[in-house]
């Protein structure tokens, strides 16, 4: 069983060698004892499944132990976890648990945090919980593919004191760029994709399978934790019938507010719901998904079957308590601007890339389309984009500079978004991905309380695949 790694001191290494040391040696400020430690084990291999159809073809995926999504992970705030992760692929992987605050030897970046888990090998992944939410799992080695071809899986952090709801339900969607006989289409990584709004499928499931119904029972709550585990696709999901009730944002309690029309989820994203199921029995109302104008379409239909639960529907919507970051002070907060370029109709023309600068068709030439401050990252382990000083808060002024749509992460922290365009925003929704629209300017505001080597990239594996990479170093 291989757990660790030893990197030489070359500069292009220092930094995987300083932030695995940093995870050992330094432990967040909001890290606590532990509760009972939980277990898991993670097979990731070639394995089968009826995406399409229960008695048709069956498709060829890449999955943890044989399921898509992997196996739902559910434990308790403060709870410790503990992970082995067995490499039954081909070709060396990882998994990052997106959303938590792990240290950094705990992140699954390769090279960066740790060695790649190589065929045949398992990797122990061992980290407390201090946050409740919705999360998931997936690798951070060629994730393009890996995740496209089906690994990951839902993680739930369930509070001390969850909210009362009848049901608590996990949707994970996902698409997927299927060919005539319910095959994964090979193209992956291709110029096209990286270069414009990503691979986008044409087959889209929830929790694995096309669902054509959800049943409901009259009266029933239920909390709906949706998660997007798509490459590339936004959902923009309407509820007919129902108004929703958003509770948290990437796992992060906001104030209660009810969503009329259309919620968007950008790729990674997180959205807790609290649904009241308010129609009668018989009754069927569509969850459409219209972000793209071209392509509308059913996700499913939410059927009511013939028995009521309640007569009247529960209580008013409480908040969800607290999670553990520390408030940002905005007053004394060091900014720093971020600007993403590149992409078709960009406009740019000359970026850096492997410490030189390059022109666009170059760029193109090389499997890079995108940009982060004017650089193409050509791996997990490069010369940081920022150095923070740890405990100090900082806002960060994303600038989007091109034609698409990047859903922005930044690992081993949550951020407040603060604004959008020079608009303050009305929640200042806590967020470890925020979704920014073409030409579009967010600020976002944190404290840098987690030591280490931090990625900050799009989310759209095509474009990070593509150089919409960085690292934020925290001293």
């Amino acid at each position: 069983m291989k757990n660790t790694f030893n990197n030489g001191l070359s500069r292009r290494s220092f930094l995987a060698a300083a932030g695995a040391a940093a995870g050992v040696a330094a432990v967040p400020a909001w890290a606590a004892p532990s509760l009972p430690l939980r277990q898991f084990d993670l097979d990731a291999g070639p394995g089968a499944t009826h995406l399409v159809d229960s008695d048709g073809a069956k498709t060829k995926v890449w999955s943890y132990n044989g399921r898509v999504p992997g196996p739902e992970i559910r434990i308790r705030q403060g709870e410790r976890l503990r992970v082995a992760v067995r490499n039954g692929l081909t070709e060396e992987t990882t998994v990052h648990w997106h959303g938590l605050r792990v240290p950094h030897a705990m992140d699954g970046v390769p090279h960066l945090t740790q060695k790649p888990i190589a065929p045949g090998e398992t990797f122990v992944y061992e980290f407390d919980a201090p946050d409740a939410g919705t999360y998931w799992y997936h690798p951070h080695q060629r994730s393009f593919e890996q995740v496209g071809r089906g690994l990951y899986g839902p993680l739930i952090i369930e509070e001390t004191n969850p909210p009362q709801v009848d049901h608590d339900v996990t949707w994970v969607l996902d698409d997927w760029r299927l060919l005539k006989d319910a095959q994964i289409s090979e193209d992956f990584g291709n110029r096209h994709d990286m270069s414009h709004a990503g691979r986008i499928g044409n087959t889209v499931t929830v929790n694995g399978r096309i669902t054509d119904i959800f049943e409901a029972r009259a009266g029933e709550r239920i909390r709906l934790r949706l998660i997007n585990a798509a490459n590339a696709r936004i959902f923009g999901l309407e509820f007919e019938g129902h108004t929703p009730w958003v509770i948290a944002y990437d796992g992060q309690p906001v104030d209660p507010h009810q969503v009329t029309g259309r919620l968007d989820i950008g790729p990674a994203m997180r959205i807790d719901l609290i649904l009241d199921l308010t129609g009668d029995p018989g009754d069927a109302f569509a969850v459409r998904d219209t972000f793209y104008s071209r392509l509308k379409y059913r996700l499913l239909n939410v059927v009511y079957g013939p028995k009521r639960l309640r007569e009247k529907p529960m209580r008013e919507v409480a908040a969800l308590p607290d999670n553990t970051m520390p408030e940002p002070d905005l007053a004394s907060a060091e900014r720093h601007h971020i600007a993403f370029g590149g992409g078709m109709m960009g406009g740019m023309s000359m970026a850096k890339m492997g410490g030189r600068e390059v022109g666009m068709m170059e760029m193109m030439r090389n499997g890079k389309a995108w940009t982060v401050n004017g650089v193409a990252a050509t791996g997990h382990v490069m010369d940081p984009i920022l150095t923070l000083a740890r405990n100090r808060s900082y806002i960060l002024a994303l600038d989007n500079q091109t034609a698409w749509h990047h859903p922005i992460h930044l690992h081993g922290h949550s951020f407040r978004v603060i604004s959008r365009n020079g608009e303050p925003t009305r929640h200042k929704e806590w967020q470890d991905t925020v979704l920014m629209a073409p030409r579009e300017q967010v600020e976002i505001a944190f404290i840098a309380d987690n030591p280490g080597g931090w990625m900050f990239h799009c989310h759209i594996l095509e474009h990070q695949a593509g150089g919409m990479m960085g690292v934020i170093q925290v001293t």
